[in-house]
């Protein structure tokens, strides 16, 4: 048992009788720790606004700058249409908005390959869409206007050819410095690294399912184009032989590559680390069919809105399909064949359909 002058079962002992507890002061009741908070993996947790505590501080700031910087040049170059600085003002404000951008992916790249307690430790899939959107964008400015002054129409089945081959080399490019680079993921990881002879099976198991999702997809199209308005065309009318291999080598072998080394290999293994495989698959799919719809215009913004709901919903079982098949076969080439042929298929309908028709 504890006495009087015992000390405190829950606390400091009581003091001595006659004694006088001792007044407090600023410095002995002022904290004495003043460590910064730290995550799981013992490293100061980053505010959104801060530079205290990153590695590279210095890219985080042209993140920042860069991004804000060139979208606000984009945005002024909005209200200065049909002056004669407008299209010198985009293009500036483009330079600036890829730098700042591609800056924060690999900011953010560079954080999360510190810390193994994250599931996924490269740059946000999201983020490096936004990358893949700016440069595609820039590099089609740079490249398609000049070829347009020399009489090609930016149209043209040709033309678009060009403009997949450039977007599927940013694609490849971005992935490999955003996620390959900085250790996140290996390009075995995502998919490849198979010998042929298997990469070629895989490619097969993708071409035989694509029948099935056309279907579907076709069926759940048409519906909705009854109830909404109907999709537009993503590619140009073939018009010849000549047009339809340049639309097929645009849609069943430059969309399909780097789409599938992007949603699939990268986002969807990123997505599958971090929530698990059938959250990842939906997630992947969801992401997929916005990405083809952010780029729908319209004349009014009911249209257009009922353009993208049909656009989106209908390819939401391409996506899910393509997921599937890519976490079961743990192979991009499997869902690469899917994509391919589940492209050529439709493209090859509608050919047949218009010459038949003409």
């Amino acid at each position: 048992m504890t006495g009087p002058l015992d000390p405190d079962p829950g606390g400091d002992p009581l003091p001595a009788p006659g004694s006088h507890a001792p007044e407090p002061t600023p410095e002995t009741d002022a904290p004495t720790s003043t460590a910064p908070v730290v995550d799981a993996d013992g490293l100061p947790r980053l505010g959104i606004l801060s530079l205290e505590g990153r590695s590279v501080p210095a890219l985080y700031l042209v993140g920042w700058i860069g991004s804000l910087m060139g979208g606000s040049t984009i945005l002024v170059s909005f209200f200065a249409a049909g002056s004669a600085a407008a299209r010198w003002l985009f293009l500036a404000g483009l330079v600036v908005l890829a730098l700042g951008v591609f800056a924060a992916a690999g900011s953010q790249a560079v954080e999360r390959a510190k810390r193994p307690s994250l599931p996924f430790r490269g740059a946000s899939p999201v983020l490096a869409f936004v990358v893949v959107v700016v440069f595609s964008l820039l590099a089609l400015v740079i490249v398609l206007a000049p070829m347009s002054a020399l009489g090609l129409d930016p149209s043209s089945p040709v033309a678009t050819a060009i403009s997949l081959a450039i977007t599927t080399a940013i694609f490849l490019a971005v992935v490999q410095a955003v996620v390959v680079g900085p250790g996140a993921m290996t390009w075995r990881e995502m998919g490849f690294g198979v010998p042929a002879r298997e990469a070629l099976a895989q490619l097969g198991v993708g071409i035989a399912l694509a029948p099935l999702v056309v279907v579907v997809g076709l069926v759940l199209t048409a519906i909705l184009s009854a109830l909404l308005a109907p999709p537009p065309t993503t590619l140009p009318a073939s018009g010849n032989v000549l047009g339809l291999l340049a639309n097929l080598l645009s849609a069943a072998v430059l969309a399909p590559i780097g789409e599938e080394v992007f949603f699939r290999g990268y986002a969807t293994t990123a997505w599958a680390r971090a929530t698990g495989t059938r959250p990842a698959i939906v997630r992947g799919a969801v992401f997929f069919a916005f990405a083809h719809v952010v780029t729908v215009f319209s004349a009014t913004f009911t249209s257009g809105l009922q353009v993208a709901a049909v656009e989106f919903l209908g390819l939401l079982p391409a996506g899910i399909a393509l997921g599937w098949v890519f976490l079961a076969r743990r192979s991009v080439w499997a869902s690469i064949g899917l994509h391919g042929a589940y492209n050529a298929i439709q493209l090859l309908l509608v050919f047949a359909i218009l010459r038949g028709g003409g």
